[in-house]
């Protein structure tokens, strides 16, 4: 049953994955087109950028008081905080299974 619920939260994790690739890269084309000094912060390969992740995960697009941007960052956000969350709860429950067996 354990290792039933670590396949369910690593479900949730690649959810998570998806929303994170559709909302990612429309944050980092509307900071391209409307704010381009958040984005020279990241260098160019923001989308793998773990400095940028960390500033997502922040919420550090709030600062810029674009009602745009954090439209399109906070669900970037979510996203990125279930990837992670899934990723932590099926490791979690994992390593339970196998010390209970």
């Amino acid at each position: 049953m354990i290792l039933f619920f670590a396949l369910l939260c690593l479900a949730a994790a690649i959810a998570g994955a998806t929303a994170f690739v559709i909302f990612w890269p429309l944050t980092l084309v509307h900071m391209r087109d409307r704010q381009p000094e958040l984005l020279e912060n990241f260098g160019p390969s923001a989308f793998i950028n773990p400095s940028a992740w960390a500033w997502l995960m922040r919420g550090g697009y709030r600062a810029a008081g674009d009602r745009n941007l954090s439209g399109l960052a906070a669900p970037a956000r979510i996203s990125l905080l279930t990837i992670v969350a899934g990723l932590v709860s099926s490791g979690v429950l994992y390593a339970i299974a196998t010390v209970m067996q």
